[in-house]
């Protein structure tokens, strides 16, 4: 049957698009029903899986074993990704060409194969020793993984894991430095296809156990009417405060970026309420879209859901995702904190003012409307951390969301938009799937060759075995591959090369891997491919390089973040109780004084940029901030103490060269 038997079934999906087309094909009502029936089958897979319910062991007498699962999920993913995602920008969003259905087709049928010997894989070890049908068919599969890649992550990530993915069969003929263990090419195929460390590794692992009931989650709430009231409920609180609009995009923003997980979305969901708000209280449109970026942005690390990369974290490292959310925690409320002192600054510097009162709901209407989303996330908060059901939680807190929505007229789903939320659950499954499926295969080649050891004693040996010179390397590298690639594509391939480096010096594991995600995540806000800068430009009306650099500017703090938990993991809460509360209230202390050196407003002094004086005093609050901020103890040589005394001699004559110059002025 044709995708144009019948016209294009418009979905919400649509309306969260990239800057020139919608990401997703508006289908014909057989597809639409097509995806639904396997995004249906996906998550009762899940919940089978998951919850040990062991419905194919009563009905058919045969136990789901987990590689059969896994290639159950990923199969139906990317097939389903072949009908939703179009092959290139310029494609048609109506219509499903002849060579996806062709796609479609194979790839169900490689996941029927893979099923029915399931067993037999794990049983005789087929990725060492595979029959010969087996070599063939892992190559086709192999070569669609890459497409599918290509599909959700970009040429960029094609071309990496393709190079990579290929790395066994050249491995023996590299340099010494960078040699390892060759393979022939249909043996590589094979183990990337049945091995337990390339496809069915910890990409797919974290997927089909942690990723898919949260990003369920995150979808239904989102649908149910989730990031309007917190929109709401950010401009009842904050709205009519000094740079009201402002704070409100920082706030709902952070709320809304942990929904949905990724920066652009975040941008063109809330940034189209909050960016025209900020404007009309006088805020400069690149000023304002570099806010709403910065605010999106964050929204990637802000608890409790966060967003895909943190689950896979969670399995490098062997914890739980709530040990990775906790973590978390404290570095993402300091950079909001940073950002809302910044806003606070410029709102005083500039007098710019809030919205009228009555212009706005009241947080009484807003609560009576939408109480059940605080509720729901109190339940989710309570399953992760006192039951410790990470895997169960998100599931339980769906079906509960659903349940008291329902009862609710404002924002009961009807069956139409209940449609809706399944597809857009589908594509974004499907796409997440494609991206993890590839970048697992370049875990795979890196495991099989031995690449990993070397390349971990051979970067400890170039940098001397100075955790500094490593950091460096991390960063620079997470930030290049971050311009390439997706967040969650260059943190796993770093995870791999890097991370291990980094820990084998002394570093805290936990602060390793959360040091290079916050690079990785830092390209967003950066020039020269700043994607959500250019995205809350695009809605701002305004150039989007020097919103780029605004955004550099306004969101400064998180260039810092990352080196202070590295410096002492107190910041991840890996500390004394005591040590944690000494770098929590320097760190906040010293990011107030941060962000009043670049925004020139200092709380209780006024302007820092009045008469001869102004440069100089910015400079020594901001010397002032760092030596507050950056944690003493750890990597420093330095105790908190010294850096106290040390910031307040800075601070403190700044501050005495503010006061003397605006009273020259006043003279």
């Amino acid at each position: 049957m044709s995708s144009r038997d019948a016209e294009p079934v418009k979905t919400q999906v649509d309306e969260v698009e990239d800057l020139e087309t919608a990401r997703y094909r508006r289908l014909s009502p057989f597809w639409m029903t097509l995806v639904l029936l396997l995004t249906a089958a996906a998550i009762f897979l899940a919940v089978n899986q998951l919850f040990h319910l062991g419905f194919f062991k009563l009905t058919i007498g045969k136990v789901l074993v987990n590689n059969r699962y896994i290639y159950l999920i990923c199969g139906i993913m990317l097939s389903m990704l072949f009908l939703v995602m179009p092959a290139h920008k310029k494609a048609s969003r109506l219509t499903i060409p002849l060579y996806d259905l062709v796609l479609f087709l194979i790839t169900l049928g490689l996941t029927c194969y893979y099923v029915f010997h399931a067993e037999a894989i794990l049983d005789e070890a087929w990725e060492y020793n595979p029959p010969e049908h087996g070599l063939y068919v892992s190559l086709i599969f192999w070569a669609i993984i890459l497409e599918a890649g290509r599909r959700a992550g970009g040429l960029a990530v094609f071309l990496i894991v393709a190079v990579i993915s290929l790395y066994p069969t050249y491995a023996d003929l590299m340099p010494e430095v960078i040699s390892g263990v060759g393979q022939p090419f249909l043996n590589t195929g094979a183990f990337h296809m049945f091995s337990e460390e390339s496809l069915l590794g910890i990409p797919m692992k974290a997927f089909t156990t942690l990723v898919f009931g949260f990003l369920l989650f995150g979808v239904a709430l989102i649908y149910t009417g989730a990031g309007q009231f917190f929109i709401n409920f950010a401009f009842a609180l904050l709205g009519h405060v000094r740079g009201g609009p402002a704070k409100v995009a920082i706030f709902s923003s952070g709320l809304f970026g942990s929904m949905s997980g990724g920066p652009v979305t975040n941008v063109l969901t809330t940034g189209s309420l909050t960016i025209p708000a900020m404007k009309s209280i006088g805020v400069r449109s690149k000023t304002a879209a570099a806010i709403e970026a910065c605010a999106s942005t964050g929204g990637v690390m802000m608890p409790p859901i966060m967003g895909a990369t943190a689950f896979i974290m969670a399995d490098f490292l062997n914890v739980r995702y709530i040990d990775v959310a906790l973590a978390a925690a404290i570095p993402s409320i300091l950079y909001y904190f940073g950002l809302f002192m910044q806003i606070d600054a410029y709102a005083a510097e500039h007098k710019l003012s809030g919205l009228p009162k009555e212009q706005l709901v009241s947080l009484k209407d807003v609560f009576k409307d939408g109480w059940y989303y605080i509720a729901v996330f109190v339940f989710l908060v309570w399953m992760l951390i006192f039951l410790k059901r990470e895997s169960h939680a998100p599931f339980y807190a769906t079906v509960l969301l659903l349940l008291i929505n329902q009862f609710n007229p404002n924002h009961r789903l009807s069956w139409a938009k209940f449609k809706e939320m399944i597809f857009a659950v589908g594509g974004l499954l499907a796409e997440l799937a494609g991206l993890l499926a590839a970048v697992g295969l370049i875990v795979g080649a890196l495991q099989v060759t031995g690449m990993t050891g070397t390349l971990t004693n051979d970067l400890v040996y170039l940098a001397g075995g100075h955790p500094l010179a490593l950091l460096a390397m991390g960063a620079i590298t997470s930030f290049i591959l971050g311009i390439g690639m997706t967040v969650t594509a260059a943190y796993i391939f770093l995870a791999i090369i890097l991370a291990p480096a980094l820990i084998a010096s002394g570093l805290d594991a936990m602060s390793v891997h959360m040091f290079l995600l916050y690079w990785g995540m830092l390209s967003f806000i950066t020039p020269p491919v700043a994607l959500a800068a250019f995205a809350a430009s695009s809605v701002a009306k305004c150039q989007p390089m020097e919103t780029g650099f605004e955004a550099m500017r306004i969101g400064s703090i998180i260039y810092f973040i990352p080196f202070f938990f590295v410096f002492n993991p107190a910041f991840l809460g890996n500390g004394s109780a005591a040590e944690v509360v000494i770098v929590c209230v320097t760190a906040i202390i010293g990011i107030i004084l941060i962000s009043a050196s670049l925004q020139g407003y200092l709380l209780g002094v006024g302007s820092l940029t009045s008469g001869a004086f102004g440069l100089a005093a910015r400079a020594l609050v901001m010397l002032g901030g760092i030596a507050l901020a950056v944690p003493g103890g750890g990597m420093m040589p330095f105790s908190h103490f010294e850096l106290v005394v040390a910031a307040l001699l800075l601070a403190g004559t700044g501050i005495a060269f503010a006061f003397l110059g605006s009273r020259r002025v006043a003279l």
